[in-house]
């Protein structure tokens, strides 16, 4: 680990979910706690503090932290981050939760994600944050349109994360978490990394810019998105099996190392490549393509 990048902000991954007795406890205390249904967004933002990929954070953002996001890019504390990581709920939800008060966070499925200790509750200004994020308020757009649905209230505060929900399996092979694709670095002596952001097939221009970076670099990361997509987009699964037989066949064995990550896109242009840029940090990259 000495010999790769830090992560973003730290020295070390900041990973909030819970193994072993400590999760056995947490999920007993959370039987008796006000449930909260996340998002498919929501839920991919959780699993990501969960496995240390969005380090430093340690929770949802309160409103100085998603107003100094939205507006220079930067937490309340001067650190770096360019998209708001909100928790939206209903009014009458906000209205009979107090400071203080924990609750447990479930997937549109019904499982158990996390709990959840409330700092801090605030109106959302959504036209504020799709002009600064978006530069738009057009709701044609996916990413501004996803803001729109938001619910009235954002929740902030820190989060034990429970669950990694169906990544884990859906995705077996594929999913890692920052600790993972680090071990590989290591393991294969990489020190300097490219990422390679893909939402769908790898194209020629994409062969040909990983072999670019491959002539200068100790390795590439193909880092696959594998949360939800907009209609129209690739499936995942089809996707893997289209990159598997580019790089079994083009691409110099033990160079490349594929994965993939849970989050949903937000098509948020800029803002979004500078978020990949964080994250894949905190998965050990140096470099991104």
């Amino acid at each position: 680990m000495t010999d790769l990048i830090r992560p973003h902000s730290s020295d070390r991954l900041v990973e909030l979910l819970l193994e072993g007795d400590a999760l056995a406890a947490e999920k007993a205390r959370a039987a008796d706690m006000t449930r909260v249904t996340l998002t498919s967004r929501e839920t991919g933002d959780l699993i990501m503090m969960g496995i240390g990929g969005f380090t430093p954070l340690t929770g949802f953002m309160g409103e100085a932290d998603w107003r100094g996001v939205c507006a220079d890019m930067k937490l309340a504390s001067g650190v770096f981050w360019p998209i708001p990581i909100t928790l939206s709920v209903d009014q009458d939800v906000a209205d009979g939760l107090n400071a203080g008060d924990e609750i447990a966070l479930v997937a549109e499925d019904g499982e158990l994600m996390a709990t959840m200790i409330i700092e801090e509750k605030y109106a959302i200004d959504r036209a504020f944050e799709c002009e600064h994020v978006y530069r738009t308020t057009d709701e044609a757009h996916p990413g501004v349109k996803m803001v729109m649905d938001q619910k009235a209230v954002n929740l902030g505060g820190p989060v034990k994360v429970l669950s990694e929900g169906v990544f884990p399996t859906e995705f077996a092979g594929i999913y890692q978490r920052p600790s993972e694709s680090r071990a590989v670095f290591a393991e294969r002596g990489w020190k300097t990394i490219a990422a390679l952001q893909l939402r769908n097939p790898m194209h020629r221009s994409h062969e040909y810019l990983a072999k670019i970076a491959l002539e200068t670099l100790d390795g590439l990361y193909i880092h696959q998105l594998i949360g939800g997509l907009k209609p129209g987009d690739i499936p995942a699964e089809i996707r893997v099996k289209c990159i598997d037989a580019l790089v079994d066949g083009y691409f110099k064995d033990g160079t490349v190392l594929q994965g993939g990550y849970p989050l949903d896109m937000r098509y948020a242009g800029p803002r979004e490549g500078l978020l990949h840029g964080v994250f894949r940090q905190n998965f050990g990259c140096t470099h991104m393509i």
